[in-house]
């Protein structure tokens, strides 16, 4: 059983009076430090050793009805097993719902028994509500075998305030005083004999107010007439308000307020007649949360031609391309009652997906429902139960989706397998499209890898590359400039390297004048937020450090400020050098900052937004079609492209590949493809300014190839160097406040690792990180390579072999640096 806390899986004996099969994929209620808390079953074990197993105290799901699939505990629980992950922490990242249950819960004391002992206040015979006692009481005398408890579903409930009947109505809010003539025969004056004879024809009236001003007399003429004994005051019943009329034909309604805003009342008026029992406020069933809705599905050809493999692919194309490819085997599976789960890394291809497919379910007699933590708890809940009851047979969502208990699963789809969104920056660590991996084959379900470019890892797969789409690439090469003529000292000609201009080269500045000459629209984007990546005294080349981490300080200028962006360490800007004194700084490395700076400097007057961690503008007016110039970060691409854009430029394209992981290239790759296919219907100019304009991620996209040529090519490299698809990695984090001990650590780990038989292929290092300090700890790395998962598995045990002196962390496929 595990619990949503980063420890292994602990034993617990079944609910008292429990007789059955171990319900594999249910929660249960269990003790857990003097209170209550949910558990996921994830296997069958016999306690061991000396000390005594506790009761689970409650079953909150039936066997026959597992809160998780069998099938999805032991892919999820091999794959956190072989990755030395504690079941909790796996279970606590990729489980997204069901962890606080609502329940009912009632306790009294087992027959005969003497609870006096353990409190002063203790359970009877009869049933009491639980929350009457504290938990560690009632926890130990659960220990004991003395309590007896009741658990009921809590219902889900809503306040409304609704109409009671008219024949409900307390008489005195349904009677009102009214002022009524006599058959008064006394003296009266002129006026007060006017004013009582009025009275007499025209009805009764509500107040002595509107008696005078109907009888067009003041106030103390009408006064003196009641005195006299013309009028007296009378109890009549009045027809109901007009307010509870309404309430009455419209229905109940969630509070006051939108009571007295649908009738045109103040809420003063309307909580008077709540107060004089028209309504009253009373809890009915709350009604399920809205969830997104399908949206139609877009037309596409019937005929499938996508392989029958176990494990296949898909890339090319543009996204909707990719989807209308897609559909005929969704709609195939989902018309045979089958379930179907596509897995997003991001906000933004989640979002694309599900206006490609979500519309295949209703096709099919089904429902499409969305998963992520884009929605709320009682939302999460409400599209699990659709899923538990077999309601909705396509599921799209986030990793929180993985475990979801579809009916016979036939397709688990990984759209961009290779993006870094899918890996999990804490916890478990975990790189969904492995476990996914691990979760189909023990479902029994195809596996396939959906995106614009494969990673390397699925090339070996069969598969289908669609046409890629056009694109119009212009490279701005800064380190081959074109040779200009120049005028030498004795007036002869020469030829000198040409100035392109930086950071926005005169062909980028020439195009963006372009658009805005012609009211276009242009995206730009930059290699970091800030203004620049770090600032530099130019006279003794000194630059600003964090006091934690060993990085520069990036520069906003818009804060004045100088930030880490690793641990978040920030100081405003020194008016000296540290080291000579002098006063100047000289910023290097554009930020977005820097490059809107100039963007609005180039083009006066024309809008200028920024999208970056630290600033995201309203992008509203661009979406709309408007014109003007976007600068962000790689975070511009969750945004829906702008409708009328015709231009991309990409400020330095080495930032991408200047990073110490053998994936650089291919996530510089996967970057470019992105990029041609953001416009879901044109091909905007693509300059991208480099140092490196031969690289091959690049050349591929300007000759127009597919997008399996760069892909394959990096295949075979990685083949010549042992890496994946060829090889699995993990990397083994040694972390510790000095840096000589968790140098110390590290190398003995490696020296373990060795002496368990490892080879010197299979070990790479130890070595510090590249950033030598981060948050204050020295981090030293590992690198594992091995064969196959099982060989990964040998090496990781040695780690629990013994205790290390310093903080041990494995990541399994490590993602972004090594």
């Amino acid at each position: 059983m595990v619990v949503a806390l980063p420890v292994p899986a602990v034993d617990f004996l079944p609910p008292h009076g429990y007789v059955g099969p171990c319900p594999l994929g249910c929660r249960v209620l269990v003790p857990w430090r003097g209170e209550l808390v949910v558990g996921l079953v994830v296997g069958e074990s016999q306690g061991r050793g000396a000390h005594r197993l506790r009761e689970a105290a409650h079953l909150l799901d039936a066997p026959a009805e597992p809160w998780v699939s069998p099938a999805a505990v032991a892919g999820l629980g091999g794959w956190g097993q072989d990755a030395r992950i504690p079941a909790g922490l796996v279970w606590s990242d990729l489980l997204g719902v069901g962890w606080n249950a609502e329940y009912l819960h009632r306790v009294r004391a087992v027959e005969g028994a003497d609870l006096s002992p353990f409190a002063k206040k203790v359970p009877q015979a009869d049933w009491t509500d639980a929350s009457s006692f504290a938990p560690p009481l009632l926890d130990s005398v659960r220990e004991q075998g003395l309590l007896d408890e009741e658990f009921t579903p809590k219902p889900r409930l809503k306040t409304v305030i609704q109409a009671r009947e008219i024949s409900k109505v307390p008489p005195a809010a349904r009677t009102v005083t009214v002022l009524q003539a006599t058959d008064f025969a006394g003296r009266l004056t002129p006026k007060q004999a006017h004013a009582a004879a009025w009275l007499a024809q025209h009805g009764p009236a509500d107040s002595l107010s509107a008696w005078a001003k109907g009888a067009e007399v003041s106030g103390s003429v009408v006064t003196g007439a009641l005195n006299a004994g013309a009028a007296e005051y009378a109890f009549v019943e009045a027809g109901p308000p007009a307010a509870w009329v309404w309430l009455t034909e419209n229905g109940p309604q969630g509070s006051v307020a939108a009571w007295a805003q649908a009738t045109d009342q103040s809420p003063a008026a309307v909580g008077a007649l709540l107060a004089r029992g028209w309504a009253d406020s009373v809890l009915v069933p709350a009604p399920a949360p809205q969830l997104p809705a399908a949206l139609p599905a877009p037309a596409f050809d019937s005929a499938d031609h996508l392989p029958e493999e176990t494990v296949w692919r898909l890339h090319g194309g543009r996204s909707a391309e990719r989807f209308a490819a897609l559909a005929p085997r969704i709609a195939r599976l989902l018309g045979q009652g089958r379930g179907v789960l596509v897995l997003a890394p991001d906000a933004a291809t989640l979002r694309r997906a599900w206006e490609g497919l979500s519309g295949l379910a209703a096709q099919a007699g089904t429902q499409a429902v969305q998963f992520s933590g884009q929605l709320n708890e009682l939302q999460r809940e409400e599209a699990w139960s659709r899923i538990r009851r077999g309601e909705a047979r396509l599921v799209i969502g986030s990793a929180l989706a993985l475990v979801a208990p579809l009916h016979d699963p036939a397709l688990l789809v990984v759209l961009e397998e290779a993006s870094d969104a899918h890996k999990l920056l804490s916890g478990s660590r975990a790189f969904v499209p492995d476990v996914a991996a691990r979760v189909a084959r023990a479902q029994e379900a195809a596996l396939a890898f959906v995106g614009c470019a494969p990673a390397a890892e699925s090339v070996p797969l069969s598969g289908l590359v669609l046409p890629p789409p056009r694109a119009r690439i212009h490279v701005v090469d800064y380190a081959n400039p074109p040779e200009q003529p120049e005028l030498g000292p004795l007036s002869s000609v020469h030829l000198t390297p040409g100035d392109l201009g930086y950071p926005i080269s005169h062909d980028l500045a020439r195009l963006l004048r372009q658009v805005q000459e012609r009211g276009r629209q242009a995206a730009l984007l930059a290699p970091r937020r800030g203004y620049s990546a770090l600032l530099r005294c130019p006279n003794c080349e000194h630059t600003p450090h964090c006091k934690n981490c060993d990085v520069p300080l990036r520069f906003h200028q818009q804060t004045r400020q100088l930030t880490c962006h690793q641990c978040g360490y920030h100081e405003g800007v020194p008016e000296r050098c540290d080291n000579c004194g002098e006063r100047m700084w000289k910023a290097r490395g554009p930020g977005t900052e820097w490059i809107a700076q100039e963007v609005s400097r180039l083009l006066s007057g024309f809008p200028v937004y920024r999208f970056d961690k630290d600033q995201q503008d309203d992008l509203t007016p661009l979406l709309t079609g408007e014109s003007g110039v976007v600068i962000g970060t790689q975070l511009l691409l969750s945004q829906p492209c702008p409708p009328n854009l015709a231009l991309i430029g990409i400020t330095l394209a080495d930032t991408w590949l200047n990073v110490s992981d053998f994936r650089a290239s291919e996530r510089y790759h996967r970057l470019l493809r992105q990029l041609a296919e953001w416009h879901p219907t044109r091909a905007p100019m693509l300059v991208v300014q480099t140092f490196q304009a031969d690289h091959p991620a690049l050349r591929v996209m300007v000759e127009g190839r597919d997008a399996l040529a760069y892909p394959r090519a990096e295949e075979r490299a990685r083949l010549e160097l042992g890496y994946p698809p060829h090889a699995r990695l993990a990397q083994i984090e040694v972390t510790a406040r000095e840096a000589a001990r968790a140098g110390a650590v590290a190398h003995e780990l490696a020296a373990a690792l060795h002496g368990a038989g490892a080879g010197e292929t299979e070990v790479l290092g130890p070595a510090p990180s590249p950033v030598a300090r981060l948050r204050g700890v020295y981090p030293y790395h590992l690198l594992l390579r091995a064969r196959n998962d099982t060989r990964l598995g040998e090496l990781l045990r040695v780690l629990d072999s013994r205790s290390w002196k310093a903080r041990v962390r494995v990541d399994v496929n490590p993602r972004g640096g090594l």
